[in-house]
């Protein structure tokens, strides 16, 4: 079965990769699915994120890298992808995200949204977190793979 992991991987994080690393245990097969959303500013354009995740993904089988604009149930409805997986850290990320669940299963065709819990050592861990580490010349390595943390020190260096 193929499921979606969507996000804006703006960059990938630890977190990130355990979900998609548990989901495909799971479900056999992940599209892991960059938004291409026009009107928020990301640090890395949607093609550095997309080449960031295959570089750290690129050992790995069946896990797809793919990105998409507008509405992710019209996403999932065109590759005929029934099922979304969503990473929950906290209380706070339930609620918002158990919200956009409901409005995607109940949109058209709708889409099942599955929750996977964080890893414990994972619940600290969000691309904001790793940015603003980086601006201040942290290390990384606990936030995002050393790649990604690599690829955020030098955009940091050429602002």
């Amino acid at each position: 079965m193929k499921v979606i992991y969507a996000g804006s991987f703006d960059p990938i994080t630890n977190g990130h990769l355990d979900i998609i690393y548990r989901a495909r245990e799971i479900f056999g097969e992940v599209v892991v699915a960059v938004l291409n959303n026009r009107n928020k500013k990301g640090l890395f354009t949607v093609a550095e994120r997309m080449e960031l995740i295959e570089k750290v993904l690129e050992d790995q089988n069946h896990i797809e890298v793919d990105s998409f604009e507008g509405l992710l149930v019209d996403y999932a409805r065109e590759r005929k992808i029934g099922t979304i997986v969503r990473g929950l850290r906290s209380a706070s990320d339930y609620e918002n995200e158990y919200m956009l669940a409901m409005a995607n299963k109940n949109y058209r065709d709708g889409v099942e949204t599955v929750f996977l819990l964080s890893a414990h050592d994972q619940l600290f861990v969000s691309s904001s977190l790793a940015k603003e580490v980086a601006t201040f010349g942290g290390e990384t390595d606990m936030f995002v793979p050393e790649l990604v943390g690599q690829a955020l020190k030098e955009k940091m260096e050429g602002k």
